[in-house]
């Protein structure tokens, strides 16, 4: 089913968005855990599902079993489907098993592969449970269903459940949050930059158990686009969102930036003395991709909620055409700025009916698919040039540093495409 919707925020003009609900092509929430146990180094992962989601986070992760990763499968059987076991005292006795063995582990995460209405058992209430027998680790439960979001939501659903759990601190100092996933070498940038500005600022997840005090003199950055859940807890909590574009290209990290030193009383000539060098750096080095990325056609295929800010940084930093951009879902007031930065002519899509969207994609023939795992070899074979989205996640893409990698991951496949054409 397909159905189009106009949408206007924060002031930008109506963009007019295909509704789609269909059939979907992409990862489940479970491949969340695959960054997050990287990030959060004293934290586990006990995914409670079958052997298809053990084998699934094995090879997603490409950790060998005997290397004693953070994160296990608790193997559901046809007797705990079936009701005939006592789904909590077998969940007590895998997770007391395993701080016993584990005790470096300060955080323990009980993730659902599927709805507690499938799996017969409710994980908030086992993880309540077993931080009052645990008490010197933190124990919360989020859900990793596919049936209930789409990969990069996992880590949504992690954070929130970890917010919601704290209190609003009415003594917490002023200070900046920055939330969302970042590769440990972009958060010591950043955290360089805003020591550098004279700004307190802390991130979640941290890499260790921890959580700054949050009230209402917190003001939080996100990082990532896909963090709605993450927000509403944060607002909860009494902190303020700073709209900004996210730090993706050099547009996008200058802007990141300056809503933070904007709210924490920067002047602007100190603003630019900071970011100036590493600014200059980025945008010198964008050159040689801009003249390889330049009038060429690109679509996106709704994966990983990334497709927005990455669509404004190729659109307007490396002057590529917007022909199609989807996403799994549009979050809009957090994608604001950033959709006031797309040309109003750009045909935004939310959610997915692959096939409609891959007739789409056929009939336009672009020089550049952006697109899943599983949509990726098929269109190559057809003779389309693709970029995997899910890179996106894994790669250090976010700030000045990073913004020639990000591009070169766009310049590569069709360098690629170039070099095996007979």
């Amino acid at each position: 089913m397909t159905a189009t919707l106009p949408t206007a925020s924060h002031g930008a003009p109506a963009l007019n968005v295909l509704k789609e609900r269909g059939q979907r092509e992409v990862f489940c929430g479970l491949t969340s855990i695959v960054w997050l146990h990287r990030k959060m180094q004293d934290a586990f992962f006990l995914v409670v599902g079958s052997r298809t989601c053990a084998h699934l986070l094995q090879s997603a992760a490409g950790v060998m079993i005997f290397a004693q990763p953070r994160f296990a499968t608790a193997i559901l059987e046809e007797k705990d489907l079936a009701g005939l076991a006592d789904a909590n005292e077998e969940i007590d006795r895998v997770v007391g098993r395993l701080l016993a063995r584990r005790p470096e582990i300060k955080q323990l995460f009980l993730v659902g592969s599927c709805p507690s209405e499938v799996i017969k058992l409710d994980l908030g209430r086992a993880a309540a449970r077993l931080s009052d027998v645990h008490s010197n680790v933190r124990v919360r439960a989020f859900s990793g269903s596919g049936i209930e979001t789409t990969f990069t939501q996992g880590e949504d659903s992690c954070l929130a459940a970890l917010l919601r759990a704290e209190r609003r601190d009415a003594n917490a100092p002023e200070s900046l949050l920055v939330v969302g996933t970042l590769p440990d070498v972009v958060e010591d940038q950043f955290a360089r930059i805003f020591e550098a500005l004279g700004i307190t600022a802390s991130f979640l997840p941290a890499r260790r158990d921890g959580l700054p005090a949050i009230g209402s003199t917190t003001r939080y950055l996100l990082a990532q686009p896909y963090l709605a859940e993450t927000s509403l807890a944060l607002d909860d909590l009494g902190a303020r969102h700073l709209p900004a574009l996210f730090p993706l290209g050099v547009e996008g990290t200058r802007a990141w930036l300056w809503a933070a030193a904007k709210a924490f009383g920067v002047e602007r000539a100190r603003f630019e003395e900071v970011i100036g060098p590493a600014e200059r750096r980025a945008r010198a080095a964008l050159g040689r991709a801009r003249e390889r990325l330049q009038h060429k056609r690109v679509f996106f295929f709704p994966d990983s909620q990334l497709e927005v800010p990455i669509a404004r940084f190729l659109h307007r930093e490396l002057g590529m055409e917007l022909l199609e951009v989807g996403t799994p879902y549009l979050q809009q007031t957090h994608l604001a700025d950033e959709l006031s930065a797309l040309p109003t002519d750009v045909v935004l899509s939310e959610g997915q009916d692959v096939e409609r969207q891959l007739d789409r994609c056929r009939a336009q023939r672009p020089d550049l698919v952006v697109c899943g795992l599983g949509l990726a070899n098929p269109l190559e074979v057809e003779g389309f040039t693709t970029k995997w989205s899910i890179e996106l996640t894994f790669t250090p893409i976010q700030g000045f540093e990073q913004a020639a990698d990000l591009a070169e991951l766009f310049t590569r496949p069709l360098l690629r495409r170039e070099r095996l054409s007979v």
